[in-house]
């Protein structure tokens, strides 16, 4: 598994949401939005993308993979397609619910007979299991949840190294690094840590997991919870203020990200850092975080992929090209344009067999390490019969700056640390 300590966070706060707001079916039906093969041209290839597009979350939570996939393939067709073949993609909603999910899942895969689906991003990918079953390859979808680290066939865009033989990870149990931790406390000085979550069982789950990767790293930690209907955050501000935390995690949704932060700036809260996950790691800041200042300048982000403000990178330039008639930027965005490119080397790979479900996924378990040209730091799959202890793992971290945006903090590649690898059940 290669799920890092910043992607177990975007899992397990997605889960979060969704139990608290629970479930529906689409409000919309299915999309299926083709772009049409010009007259005479060979068959296109078919592709799924199945999002959580109107998930009581809100719109905007998971659309960001969807529209990255959409700019790659847009402009990929203009280019002239996968030799010579346009690629059709179809898009479903799946309303954020298991039901709408499942359903998505069959219309893809038995009617519409996409070769792969691509950058899945899915609140409760309930039809999972049938994807792997019906021998689909799933490409660079984000783990929401244990899916990618528990069937074969699916492969999520940050890698795993589990068994994949239908149990999550090695018997029920994944494994998290301590790299954010690590690389807070080497680089920065950080000894103090505040964990915010809600009294919630899955936000207090996660909150007791980022406590034990920190005590592995020798932090003093101070916890903090509030209540989920009426979260008094200006008191939580005030005790991590007056515990000296000087770095501050989460296990909280964007919008009590925005009340915390507030309430740290009225109490003057000052810290190194108030660290935050990839979903958040968007261009929004500004309006998300407008009524607190000094927080808002003291947001990080970790992931696992290049800063998309990183333009000097051509690739990344690609991709701000391509999707420049967007309304916003998110590094979502760029890891769903990552996935659809990870498709189209895979489908490039089947030129003499043929471009079939059975190809693309010998390409994609042929093990890697993969990078979409630089833009992730490199994915792998295997099959490890036993987790690793300690590991070797690198992060891509940025900091917001009113007027500059996400600032890259050093190379990706080598921010990287050998770390103790905490289990955890999902």
């Amino acid at each position: 598994m290669r799920r890092t300590a910043a992607g177990a966070a975007v899992a397990v706060l997605l889960l979060l949401l969704g139990t608290a707001c629970g479930s529906r079916l689409p409000e919309s039906d299915f999309e299926n939005r083709a772009t049409p093969a010009p007259r005479g041209s060979a068959a296109p290839i078919r592709v799924g993308v199945i999002s959580s597009v109107t998930s009581p979350v809100g719109a905007a939570a998971f659309t960001g993979p969807r529209d990255g996939a959409k700019a790659w393939f847009d402009r990929l067709d203009a280019r002239g397609g996968i030799g010579g073949r346009r690629v059709e993609v179809r898009l479903c909603d799946d309303g954020g619910s298991g039901v709408g999910n499942s359903a998505c899942v069959r219309r893809l895969i038995d009617h519409d007979k996409v070769v792969a689906l691509v950058a899945t991003t899915a609140l409760d990918y309930a039809g999972a299991s049938q994807v792997s079953r019906a021998g689909v390859p799933d490409i660079g979808g984000q783990p929401i949840g244990a899916a990618y680290d528990t069937y074969p066939h699916l492969y999520g865009i940050y890698g795993s190294l589990a068994p994949r033989h239908g149990t999550p990870g090695w018997d029920g149990e994944l494994y998290g690094g301590t790299e954010v931790y690590r690389y807070f406390k080497r680089v920065h000085g950080a000894r103090t840590a505040a964990v915010v979550s809600y009294n919630q069982s899955a936000s207090a789950a996660y909150a007791r997991l980022v406590a034990k990767g920190l005590r592995a790293e020798g932090y003093r930690v101070v916890t903090e919870q509030v209540d989920f209907a009426l979260p008094d955050f200006r008191a939580a501000a005030a005790d991590l203020k007056a515990q000296g935390a000087d770095l501050v995690l989460d296990a909280l949704d964007t919008h009590g990200n925005a009340l915390l932060c507030k309430a740290m700036d009225d109490v003057g809260a000052r810290v190194t850092a108030k660290v935050t996950n990839v979903q958040n790691w968007t261009s929004t800041v500004p309006e998300d975080y407008k009524d607190a200042p000094h927080c808002r300048n003291a947001l990080w982000a970790t992931g696992a992929s290049r800063n998309y403000e990183d333009t000097g990178d051509s690739a990344v330039r690609e991709f701000r090209d391509a999707t420049e008639g967007l309304p916003a930027h998110s590094q979502w965005q760029l890891e769903g344009w990552a996935a659809a490119r990870w498709f189209t080397d895979a489908a490039k790979s089947c030129a003499r067999t043929g471009v079939t479900r059975e190809c693309v996924d010998a390409f994609m378990d042929r093990g890697g390490p993969y990078t979409a040209g630089g833009l992730l730091i490199p994915v792998t799959y295997e099959r490890l019969a036993e987790p690793p202890r300690t590991r070797r793992t690198c992060l891509s971290v940025a900091r917001w700056s009113d007027g500059r945006g996400w600032v890259t903090q050093g190379d990706m590649n080598t921010n990287c640390f050998d770390v103790p690898q905490i289990a955890y059940r999902p």
